[in-house]
């Protein structure tokens, strides 16, 4: 790292060019390529997977989008000369419109598409391609010319995915509050604006490129169309916070008198190497995705994986050259003034930092308790936990996509927002028999409301239906009906024949979508806290540190979820928001959450306990070590917990309730584990459980590799006190009273 460090610096002005140039070609390639991301939550193997694969080899072209444009009037009927005329024309205009291949009119004979009291009815639109590849002009002409049609007492809404495109937030307002927040803190913490200026150029330039990497990445596997601004929000987070780790500390450097080369190089030889190592631990727990075998998932996890390998090389290459080019301006004029004055002074920690290091060490099993059962309170809704996919009905109340839901809803029942797609593989007179008597039997099935009659493609060996349910598509009693086809309903109506009969649809593939993760989510979980311990049973060689940080670790995921099904779920605040209405938790967020969250827990983690570590190897007393690095890292990572909060808080902005779901988590996630946490909880433990957290069998010590994050004056330390045959044991009563005794001057400092 000191290498590494040391040529940034000598050649710094190649360092900051090589890193603009790589920020403008990866933009210039994205720019040229254009993005291809894909929302694709089909999984091989499963029913819904094999009803689309037989629709589309049946029914060649039949998977385009389909939209639906929805009019209510609230005098009359839609059935009346004047409003019969008026949608005619539109739906004809709209039929010579670009990419339509398709438009069903109610008045054309479709039934069951005016509501029985006459006052709502609704046309199906089909693309000529799915939603992720229709340009967003083409679903904006649909709009207007749909919407032109509305008159005195006609409401006109459309829903459905490529109307959905219309409605997706524009501009980067999320990014620029966060960035502002950003920005105000550090300026607070420093008060240098040079200072404050390079960890938001670095993440800047960093998440930029990676940013631009992701729309390239996506012409080369599947990318989830929320991945750049997942990608966002994660690099923003952790590549201010990094670059923020390191700029404390070459400005301690500074305040030591050490010229600006060395402090920098210092700076990334010591905290640069926790920095390296929490990275790697945010794309260990995000790659832990991998394992799970899910292209849409894959995509994810790479995307973000790259955006936290950018974040973490520009900390420890880009910062140092332009520490190094900024002088001594990262430090404020007043501490510049003091050390040209006094010369440098001694920094010890004071102030509220080391009087609350002193009582968490007072009475760490009074607050120890107090932060269990703020987790564990605010970790009880997560066990109300459904999973299942939000739609249109959970948008906000202004958007044209939700009140169409509401009055198809209204006018047809909930069902109707998403019927089940039944196909059928025909061989033989007997299948077509039993095929022919499915439709009354599916009529009486409970949960049904209403079922279309068969369509046969042209060589007759495949059909189609379609099941219309009683409950809304993210009901649990659909789920329930898509199981009570699958295990009871279509078996039977097959017996005595050869007919296979799928069931698919958008609510069943989101079904097997979360079925697949749920029962993988234990072997993720496993997995991501394994690598994990490892990681820290490599760094502090301890079987104590990894075990606690797993633990905490589930604790702020639990907690972090609690928040989460309270604001989506139950829908808490959530119109407040502009989030929509309350509905189910996204299938894919669990997994996507326990790999940030673990990743990001761990950081504080490294941060919080290798100040303790390197204080453990230079003393042996436990007491001491997590008084003095509390003291000392509380702030910095307060500090930077604000910083991450607020970055990811003002995604909430950015109008899109995935990524507001993301934003809401990580946020709450990272404030419980700063602020109660590592603060709190870990520290009183750590007071509890005195020298054991250090243990570690000594044939384990042995065989497990050294990885150190730790200055090496600190190991050189440690193992001149493990020679010392003998050592001079301070009484209890006269360490207690020299503990006090600093604690009071640091009180008194402060």
């Amino acid at each position: 790292m000191a290498a590494i460090a040391r040529w940034c610096i000598k050649h710094r002005l190649v360092a900051v060019l090589l890193w603009l140039l790589a920020l403008g070609g990866t933009a210039t390639g994205a720019a040229i390529a254009g993005s291809a991301y894909s929302n694709d939550y089909e999984v091989p193997g499963t029913e819904s997977g094999r009803a689309t694969a037989l629709l589309e080899r049946g029914f060649p072209g039949a998977g385009g989008d389909s939209d639906t444009i929805v009019w209510h009037t609230d005098r009359g009927s839609v059935r009346a000369a004047a409003v019969e005329e008026r949608m005619t024309d539109m739906l004809d205009e709209v039929a010579e419109l670009p990419g339509i291949t398709s438009v069903i009119s109610p008045y054309d004979s479709a039934p069951g598409q005016i509501s029985e009291d006459g006052r709502t009815a609704y046309a199906t639109v089909t693309f000529d391609a799915q939603a992720d590849d229709i340009p967003v002009a083409r679903a904006e002409a649909l709009v207007d010319t749909a919407k032109a049609a509305a008159a005195d007492h006609v409401r006109v809404e459309l829903g459905g995915s490529a109307v959905a495109l219309t409605e997706a937030p524009g501009g980067h307002v999320a990014e620029a509050v966060g960035v502002v927040v950003a920005a105000v803190v550090l300026f607070l913490a420093f008060g240098s604006l040079a200072a404050s200026a390079l960890p938001i150029a670095t993440a800047l330039v960093s998440v930029g490129t990676a940013y631009a990497g992701i729309v390239l990445l996506g012409h080369v596997m599947t990318v989830a169309d929320f991945a750049p601004m997942l990608g966002l929000l994660i690099g923003l987070g952790v590549g201010i916070d990094y670059a923020l780790f390191i700029v404390t500390r070459h400005r301690k450097g500074l305040k030591r008198g050490l010229p600006v080369p060395e402090a920098a190089r210092i700076a990334v030889a010591t905290t640069g190497r926790a920095v390296v190592f929490a990275g790697a631990t945010v794309c260990i727990a995000l790659l832990g995705m991998l394992i799970l075998r899910l292209g849409f998932l894959n995509g994810v996890a790479i995307a973000a994986s790259l955006t936290v390998v950018l974040t973490v090389a520009a900390s420890v290459t880009l910062l140092p050259a332009l520490l190094s080019f900024i002088g001594m301006r990262a430090l404020s004029r007043r501490e510049r003034r003091q050390l040209a004055e006094h010369g440098p002074q001694p920094e010890l920690p004071t102030g509220f930092a080391a009087r609350w290091s002193a009582f968490v060490e007072r009475h760490p099993k009074l607050l120890g308790v107090v932060a269990a059962v703020v987790m564990a309170v605010l970790a009880l809704p997560t066990f109300s936990l459904h999973l299942g996919t939000s739609d249109q009905g959970n948008g906000p109340a202004s958007a044209t996509t939700r009140q169409a839901y509401d009055l198809v809803a209204e006018g047809f029942g909930p069902g109707v927002n998403g019927p089940l797609t039944l196909v059928a593989s025909l061989d033989g007179a007997d299948d077509r028999l039993a095929l022919d008597e499915l439709p009354d039997r599916l009529a009486h099935t409970k949960g049904v409301e209403a079922v279309s009659p068969i369509t046969y493609n042209s060589s007759g060996d495949t059909a189609v239906l379609t099941v219309v349910p009683d409950s809304a598509p993210q009901s649990k009693a659909t789920s329930e009906l898509v199981d009570r086809l699958r295990d009871d309903v279509l078996p039977a109506a097959a017996d005595g024949s050869s007919l296979q009969v799928h069931v698919g649809g958008v609510t069943a593939s989101y079904d097997d979508f979360a079925e697949i993760i749920v029962g993988k989510l234990p072997l993720f979980v496993g997995v991501v806290i394994a690598l994990g311990c490892l990681l820290l049973l490599l760094a502090f060689r301890s079987l104590g540190i990894p075990l606690k940080a797993a633990l905490m670790n589930v604790a702020a995921v639990a907690s972090a979820f609690g928040v989460v099904v309270a604001i989506f779920q139950w829908g808490w605040g959530s119109e407040l928001l502009g989030l929509g209405s309350g509905g189910p938790i996204e299938p894919f967020l669990p997994v996507i959450m326990v790999s940030v969250l673990f990743g990001l827990s761990m950081d504080y983690q490294v941060f919080l306990v290798s100040r303790m570590y390197e204080e453990w190897l230079e003393t042996g007393d436990n007491r001491r070590a997590v008084r003095v690095g509390l003291a000392e890292t509380s702030r910095v990572i307060n500090s930077a917990a604000v910083i991450m909060i607020s970055v990811f808080l003002a995604f909430v902005l950015s109008g899109d309730r995935v990524i507001a779901m993301f934003g809401i988590a990580l946020a709450a996630a990272v404030a419980l584990d700063a602020f109660v946490l590592r603060t709190l909880l870990v520290p009183a433990l750590m007071h509890m459980l005195g020298g054991a957290n250090w243990w570690l069998p000594r044939a384990l010590d042995r065989v497990l590799p050294r990885i150190s994050i730790e200055p090496p004056e600190c190991r050189v330390a440690a193992d001149t006190r493990a020679k010392i045959p003998t050592r001079v044991i301070i009484p209890r009563t006269e360490q207690a009273a020299k503990t006090e005794e600093n604690e009071d001057v640091r009180d008194t400092a402060g």
